[in-house]
Formats: C-alpha cells, sequence, structure tokens
C-alpha cells in the first residue's frame, strides 16, 4: 500500500483518502491513521483529535457503524458472551478445569451443565482429553474465565477431531452473514463446530474431514484476499465426489447434550478419523 508507515498518530502520506486495492484487504500499523468515513473506532483502533488510529497489525475491516481493525495473529483473549471450543485438562470433585487457548485455563462448574452431577461423580461426565463447547460467561478483575454449558449449541463433542487456525482466522472461516461455513457444510455434508478461540470441530466421513480441512488451511493461508469464499467453493466442487456422496445434506446438530447413560470405563472410547484432539494446527502466519 502506498504511503510511509509512522508508529505515532501522525497524518499517513495518502492522506485519509482510502484507495483499497480491488484484491487484498488494507494491512495497517499501530499508530497509522485509516480513513474512518464517519465510522466510530471499533476493536483494534482508536481516536485521538477526531482523528482514528490502529491500535494493533492488522487488516483494515469497516463494519459500519464501526471501523476495526482484525489482528493478523495473537493469542485467544476471551471476551463475554463468546462460544469457544475447550479440552478437559484436570477434572476436580465440581467442576472441570478447561482449556481454551486463553492465557488461563476456564473451569466449568457441574451447576453450568445440563447434567444432575453428583459431587464427586463429574468424571463420569467428562473425562481428561474431552471436548465441549461452552460460553463465556463471565470475566472478573482477577482475570478469571466463567463458562457455561447450559445454551443452544453448547454441550460435549462426540467423535470427530479438532483442527486449529488462528483466532484472527474465525470471521473469515465463519463469512459474512455465515457464507464461508455455509459452502463448506453444503459440499461436503460435515458437521462444523466453530469456536472463537481459533478451534474448529469436524466430523464425517474420512474424506469429507479431509475435504473440510484443507478448505481450512485455504482460508488460513489466504484470509488477507477478496474472493475466498468463490476459491473455497470452486475448490469444493472440483473434489466432489457425486457418486460417493449423491443428494447433499444439512449437517446435523454439531453438540451432544445428553447425560450419559451409563458409566464412561464401560463405554467404548469415541472415534477421532485416526486423528487427535490436536491433528493439525493452521496458525495463519504464512501470508
Amino acid at each position: 500500500m502506498g504511503g510511509s508507515h509512522r508508529t505515532g498518530p501522525r497524518r499517513r502520506g495518502r492522506g485519509g483518502s482510502s484507495p483499497h486495492p480491488s484484491g487484498d484487504r488494507v494491512l495497517v500499523l499501530p499508530g497509522e491513521e485509516i480513513p474512518s468515513q464517519g465510522l466510530k473506532p471499533g476493536p483494534g483502533t482508536y481516536r485521538v483529535g477526531g482523528k482514528v488510529y490502529a491500535s494493533i497489525l492488522g487488516l483494515l475491516s469497516p463494519r459500519p457503524p464501526f471501523v476495526q481493525v482484525i489482528p493478523l495473529s495473537g493469542r485467544y483473549i476471551p471476551k463475554p458472551n463468546d462460544v469457544v471450543i475447550g479440552t478437559v485438562t484436570d477434572v476436580q470433585g465440581t467442576f472441570w478445569l478447561l482449556d481454551i487457548g486463553a492465557p488461563r485455563w476456564a473451569p466449568l462448574h457441574m451447576t453450568g451443565t445440563p447434567w444432575k452431577v453428583d459431587v464427586g461423580e463429574t468424571e463420569r461426565y467428562l473425562r481428561v482429553g474431552e471436548s465441549v463447547v461452552v460460553r463465556v460467561e463471565n470475566l472478573d478483575p482477577t482475570g478469571r474465565i466463567g463458562v457455561t454449558m447450559l445454551g443452544e449449541g453448547l454441550g460435549k463433542l462426540e467423535g470427530g477431531s479438532i483442527v486449529h487456525v488462528s483466532p484472527a482466522r474465525v470471521p473469515r472461516v465463519v463469512g459474512r452473514n455465515g457464507s464461508m461455513i455455509e459452502t463448506i457444510t453444503r459440499h461436503t455434508g460435515a458437521q462444523v463446530a466453530v469456536g472463537q478461540n481459533g478451534r474448529i470441530w469436524v466430523d464425517g466421513a474420512p474424506e469429507a474431514i479431509h475435504r473440510v480441512r484443507e478448505a481450512l488451511r485455504m482460508i488460513s493461508e489466504d484470509g488477507q484476499r477478496r474472493g475466498l469464499t468463490e476459491r473455497v467453493d470452486s475448490y469444493l466442487k472440483s473434489t466432489s465426489r457425486s457418486r460417493d456422496e449423491g443428494v447433499e445434506e444439512p449437517p446435523r446438530e454439531h453438540a451432544h447434550r445428553d447425560a450419559p447413560a451409563q458409566d464412561f470405563a464401560s463405554s467404548p472410547p469415541p472415534t477421532d478419523s485416526g486423528e487427535g484432539p490436536d491433528d493439525e494446527r493452521f496458525d495463519g502466519e504464512n501470508n
């Protein structure tokens, strides 16, 4: 992009205009003045003297009534009401500790589940290594993260595998009004649950899971380019096998919230299509 970059809130060489390239999104640096065009400063920006500046390295993204900057990378920072995918790292008498990719673990209390769990029986419902979809309920001043499994679309994930992308790529995985994720599920028939912490659960036939992974890799590596949905759509169409897939069906409910009918010790382990919970990590840095 034209003009010189500065580290302080000083006017850029192109003067406040917004000559957006037709192919790529605009990359901005911390302290760089960005064209707000009457929009309010959103995430990743700040205002000084009536002008708006980027506070982070990222991609300029006008979202009326706000203008924001989407970070290119970075660890997941939880926000209230974020829906995330967590993995159980420890089991206590009344709660489970979840790794959600944040700086701190998130305790899930037994009262925050749809199950009637007795004290000391938590391991019958969730074991170390299993994954759940939860919602960030609150953050206290000490940094403690409160999560809940109560709510639509939340619950224990059965089977499948988890793919990691940079949390900064999640908006591109979802797409505007859900266009990208709808394209992926429609063409593959896979079940997909997207966590705002960059963890994406995928389940379905092995061939469908492979195609979803490849689509996510494309998004991770080319997330800054326009026309990405069309390119992913083209890839999925070119790799479809109609003789095997038949008529594509909408994905099923992605989270299973029923209490276990029997002790997990007597239940067969869930299948994961040959991959572990951390089978692939696309960090979105290869741009």
